[in-house]
This record gives structure tokens, C-alpha cells and sequence, in this order.
């Protein structure tokens, strides 16, 4: 709510890591701002940055300095949980002395242990809760080796959508990256989570995988980041996943 009291909105933008004091002023001032749903062009404007729903170019603005909200590179041969009662090497292992106190964080979605790539780790439940339910839709992208060289019209197949066991699963996008005699690196975007569903989709033509990495979820980028590091989403990456959920 806008009230007296709080805090001014560029000043909240400008903490926020937005932008400069005078950009965010800039940015209000053309109607790029909106407050609880409201476009606020007012430079006065006053805020509570703990109750406020701001938003800049639609992407909500994440005041919470308790949430976490993490990018890991899994390695190949981890497991994607936060601890294994058998001791094999995971996720947990990699967070627990970067994400101290009470702050508890858990992964969204899962990757095979031979899978390497993106994992999101967070401790906002509505947010991982949304990440994971495929209605939402949130697109993931893969780079996956595969034997052999990929025909023409096998992205077109892919894109209409194959027939596995559990129901169809159709591509939302298909490229050829790479091909080097005998195998070829393509990569992969669906919206959806099945378990090994891009193995299992790319085996069911004719090309299983050999290797598989995952580079993005909706917005956010692998990057460079080298397997087994973890870096902070910046407020723009974590505004786009909650514009992506509709929150």
C-alpha cells in the first residue's frame, strides 16, 4: 500500500538493485512502475517495502532479504537432493556452508544423477511449488549428445509430439547445435518435468543420449558457471520466474 510513512519508491528501487536513484526516477516518472497494481508516476510516491507489490515492466520486485534463491551447477554423478542417507555426494553438500541459520532451502525439480546442469535451489515454497507444476509451463532447455547424425524433419516429429508409455510429450523447440562425425549435439525446450523425459523422448526415435546437460529454466541461464559452483539469481532473474508463474 502507498501510505505517508514508508519509504520512497525510487529510493526502495535504487536499494533493490534496480537502478540508480535518478534511472528509477526516470523509469517511475514513464509509467514503468506499478504499486500493488497501480501505475505510480508520482516521484513522492511513499512505500512499504514489506507489503508492497512492486513491479517494474511487469516483474515483481522481491524485497524479502530472507529468501534465498540460488543457481547450481550440478555435477555429473550428484544426486539432486539436499542430503542421502547413504552418503552419496549431493546437492547438500555443495550449500550447506554457503546457506547458514535457518534458512531452509530445498531444490526445484529434479536432474538424473547423470544429468548435469541448472538446478534452482530456493527456501520460497510458492515459487518452487509454481516452478514444478507443469501447468504453468515454464520452458527448460537442454543440450544433449546423441550417436549418429539427426535426419532431417526430426525436430517437425518432435515438435507434433511422440507417444511414450506415460502419454505424449511434444518439443517446444529443436535445433541441431553441433555434429561432429558420429555424434551430434542438439538442443532441447519443453515445459514439462516427466522423470528422464528427454532421454526417454530422444531414445524413443532412435538416438538415446549420452550426454545431458540442462542450461535453462525459463529465464535463468547456465552461463559459464562451472559444474559444482552455486551463484545468487539476480532480482531481474527472479522477478522473470515470478512473472512466469503468475505471481
Amino acid at each position: 500500500m502507498m501510505n505517508t510513512d514508508g519509504v520512497r519508491l525510487q529510493k526502495v528501487l535504487s536499494q533493490a538493485g534496480i537502478a540508480s536513484r535518478r534511472v528509477a526516477e526516470t523509469m517511475i516518472r514513464d509509467g514503468r512502475v506499478t504499486v500493488d497494481g497501480r501505475v505510480v508516476t508520482e516521484l513522492g510516491t511513499r512505500v512499504d517495502p514489506d507489503t508492497a507489490d512492486i513491479r517494474v515492466d511487469g516483474s515483481r520486485i522481491v524485497l524479502d532479504d530472507t529468501m534465498v534463491y540460488l543457481a547450481v551447477n550440478k555435477p555429473r554423478g550428484m544426486h539432486s537432493t539436499m542430503s542421502d542417507d547413504l552418503g552419496r555426494p549431493c546437492i547438500g553438500d555443495l550449500v550447506e556452508h554457503r546457506v547458514r541459520g535457518n534458512k531452509k532451502i530445498f531444490h526445484v525439480g529434479r536432474l538424473d544423477a547423470d544429468t548435469e546442469g541448472l538446478l534452482l535451489l530456493t527456501n520460497d515454497g510458492e515459487l518452487a511449488h509454481r516452478l514444478m507444476h507443469p501447468s504453468f509451463e515454464v520452458p527448460k532447455s537442454y543440450l544433449a549428445t546423441v550417436n549418429g547424425s539427426v535426419p532431417r524433419g526430426l525436430g517437425k516429429k518432435l515438435r507434433a509430439g511422440v507417444e511414450l508409455d506415460d502419454g505424449p510429450v511434444r518439443l517446444d523447440d529443436f535445433a541441431v547445435v553441433d555434429a561432429v562425425p558420429g555424434k551430434t549435439l542438439v538442443r532441447v525446450t519443453l515445459h514439462e518435468g516427466r522423470k528422464r523425459i528427454v532421454r526417454r523422448l530422444l531414445a524413443s526415435v532412435g538416438f538415446p543420449v549420452q550426454e545431458l546437460v540442462r542450461t535453462d529454466i525459463g529465464a535463468v541461464t547456465l552461463g559459464d558457471q562451472r559444474p559444482g559452483s552455486i551463484r545468487v539469481l539476480t532480482r531481474k532473474e527472479v522477478g522473470e520466474l515470478y512473472q512466469a508463474v503468475g505471481l
